[in-house]
């Protein structure tokens, strides 16, 4: 099983966008995150680091601009989503990718603050 590291750069984006309320609340992340095809078509007009920062985790060993490289998709390349936070919370609490699963615990906090989710 790979292991992974936080991107913290990603992090930051996220907390970026939130602040920015570029997020979607509501959405079935089976609908709605990004396929293979979603993902060239991104990279056809950004940089590598544009398509970092939308990914928590960071592959150990595998190759920079490689997309073996980024793991932990939160959003559709554009806003994030509440269904992908939770997504990568869960898969990460299940395969014991710690410090995966607390960042997107906080991210999920941090955007429901924001959203006035819970108040």
């Amino acid at each position: 099983m790979p292991t992974y590291r936080l991107n913290r750069r990603a992090v930051s984006h996220a907390r970026r966008l939130i602040d920015a309320r570029q997020y979607v609340l509501n959405s079935d992340w089976g609908e709605v995150q990004p396929l293979a095809e979603d993902e060239n078509r991104f990279l056809e007009s950004h940089a590598w680091k544009e398509y970092a920062a939308w990914h928590l985790g960071l592959t150990e060993g595998a190759a920079d601009d490689t997309k073996a490289r980024y793991a932990f998709v939160f959003g559709d390349l554009r806003r994030v989503h509440r269904s992908g936070i939770i997504a990568v919370h869960f898969r990460a609490a299940e395969w014991r990718h710690k410090e995966v699963e607390l960042a997107a615990h906080r991210l999920l906090q941090y955007l429901d603050a924001r959203a006035g989710i819970g108040a």
